[in-house]
């Protein structure tokens, strides 16, 4: 457990660098809104692309040693940021994420399993909370960390600001912000190459999910045939797509949304801190999950609390008016909306943990192809930012063309009701879909 702690906190801080960078990417390849959320297409698409040939690789090599593959990975895509920066290319940095995705996805293949098995899978999800704290921890260190290293100097580097510069002096304030981006991920490779090694040394056990034998001399198409014989699975891949769709929007949304309200904050870069905010909830939603599940709540009742609660939310922040205001420190004027944004979090945080061990429930050897098949899930992360950007897109360049910016709701806000879907989804898991054994 300590070992997988310190795995799912890399894994967080690495996944949630994602948020800040879609602003600053935005900015710095001057990009538009909806081509600056391929940041989370190209990481997020290396898990569905990956995810049966990480299976393969841990087949060959075994769960310990494709933890450390899966570190090394990561920590090539962190170095790849380094010549990217030097150019200032947007696919270089593409590139570099989809590197740093398809580790993490050989990573999550292979450590997921451990945290099922290592005990009683009544209580997984409160096992996999404590792996979803550091995940957001991770998160929210990881935003104020870019911040205060890379992107204290915002300020400098408002899109007004810019947009006053001659051609020259543009291009030349450009390359020294995403020159800024070298350091932090030349390090951050470096300290997982350190971990990489740790692990390999390790006194990780193996672990055998195909005792009897059954399933590993099959193929790797006829063991997806018969896992997706388990309606257990399949449903719970559809429910961690839609309910990964909501995390990453929820997470990763925030700032541009923020950006969008003008919640600049005294030094300029406050709205790219706003990540933070939805892994503060995320957090407490874990905490919850540690304290009440299985001894006061089952997983199962806290899924349908998960879908519930995020179906309100998505209404509330579709219908509640961006002028509400609360007053905080630092920030005097955020929106309500912005904050309920946030609480996202707190809907999303027991779904992974709920969803994970219900899908893998009762699949025997396939325990091990049924991770892979639900790493794939993880394609939601990839396909409904690209939505949600083409949708604020559209529906805010028709508000300015119509003149009703001011008056209007803007596509940032009317654009999460794509979530919506998403929780009804998660709450018929909860009430029906695990249930089912036989299509």
């Amino acid at each position: 457990m300590v070992i997988l702690t310190a795995l799912f906190f890399i894994l967080g801080f690495v996944t949630w660098l994602n948020g800040p960078l879609i602003p600053f990417f935005e900015l710095a390849c001057e990009l538009s809104p909806s081509q600056a959320y391929f940041v989370t297409f190209a990481f997020y698409i290396a898990y569905f692309v990956m995810a049966v040939p990480s299976s393969w690789v841990i087949e060959k090599v075994g769960y310990k040693n494709g933890i450390s593959l899966g570190l090394l990975i990561i920590a090539l895509g962190a170095f790849l940021f380094y010549p990217a920066a030097e150019s200032r290319t947007f696919l270089l940095f593409l590139i570099a994420l989809f590197v740093m995705g398809t580790g993490l996805a050989i990573l999550q293949t292979a450590s997921n399993p451990y945290v099922v098995v290592i005990g009683p899978r009544e209580s997984a999800a409160a096992r996999i909370s404590v792996l979803g704290i550091a995940n957001k921890l991770a998160g929210f260190v990881a935003p104020i960390i870019l911040t205060a290293l890379v992107l204290s100097n915002m300020q400098e580097f408002t899109a007004d600001k810019i947009a006053m510069l001659d051609s020259v002096s543009k291009s030349n304030a450009l390359n020294s912000l995403a020159l800024q981006l070298q350091r932090p991920y030349l390090y951050m490779g470096l300290i997982i190459i350190v971990l990489a090694l740790f692990v390999k040394l390790s006194p990780l056990p193996e672990i055998d999910l195909d005792e009897d034998g059954n399933v590993t001399n099959l193929s790797v198409f006829k063991q997806i045939k018969n896992a997706f014989k388990r309606p257990q699975l399949v449903l719970g891949v559809v429910t961690l797509m839609l309910y990964l769709a909501a995390e990453v929007l929820a997470g990763d949304s925030i700032g541009g949304f923020g950006k969008q309200l003008g919640v600049y904050g005294d030094e300029g870069n406050f709205y790219l801190k706003l990540t933070s905010f939805t892994m503060s909830a995320m957090v407490v939603g874990y905490i919850l999950g540690i304290t009440l599940i299985p001894k006061y709540l089952s997983q199962v009742t806290a899924l349908k609390g998960s879908g519930v609660l995020g179906i309100i939310l998505v209404l509330s922040i579709v219908l509640i008016s961006p002028k509400l205001m609360i007053q905080l420190p630092g920030i005097p004027n955020l929106p309500i909306v912005i904050l309920l944004v946030a609480l996202l979090g707190l809907a999303n945080a027991l779904c992974w943990p709920a969803i994970w061990p219900m899908a893998l429930e009762d699949l025997g050897g396939y325990t091990k192809i049924g991770s892979a098949i639900l790493i794939m899930g993880i394609i939601g992360g990839a396909i409904f930012p690209l939505f949600y950007g083409l949708i604020t897109e559209t529906i805010n360049t028709s508000n300015i063309a119509a003149g009703t910016e001011a008056t209007s709701r803007s596509g940032n806000q009317l654009a999460y009701l794509m979530l919506l879907p998403s929780y009804v989804m998660i709450l018929f898991y909860a009430v029906k879909g695990h249930k089912y054994r036989k299509w």
